[in-house]
């Protein structure tokens, strides 16, 4: 869990995927059209894979990928991300990272 809590604080938009999840990327999708450049951990290359896991799901995450942090806390899933975007609430959430070039 240390691992995940340093990974998912290192940076102002973090999100833990697999390659192979079409959610993870429509998340990343999302967050790029907003123009924020998050950082991606794709944990099925990381040989702690299932540790990682473990750790996001007892982090609260209702699925291990995508798993989404702002500012180092724990956004959630894809239900709470499209929630708060189709509420309004994403977009005061991540302004501080958002690319004024991007």
């Amino acid at each position: 869990m240390d691992k995940v809590m340093r990974m998912s604080s290192e940076r102002g938009v973090v999100i833990f995927t697999k390659s192979s999840c079409c959610l993870c990327y429509a998340v990343q999708i999302l967050f790029r059209d907003l123009r924020v450049q998050p950082t991606i951990y794709e944990i099925d290359t990381d040989p702690d894979c299932c540790e990682i896991e473990k750790a996001l799901l007892r982090i609260g995450c209702s699925t291990a990928v995508p798993a989404v942090f702002v500012g180092g806390k724990l956004v959630g899933s894809t239900n709470e991300v499209m929630s708060l975007h189709l509420s309004g609430s994403l977009i005061p959430l991540i302004k501080p990272y958002q690319s004024l070039l991007y």
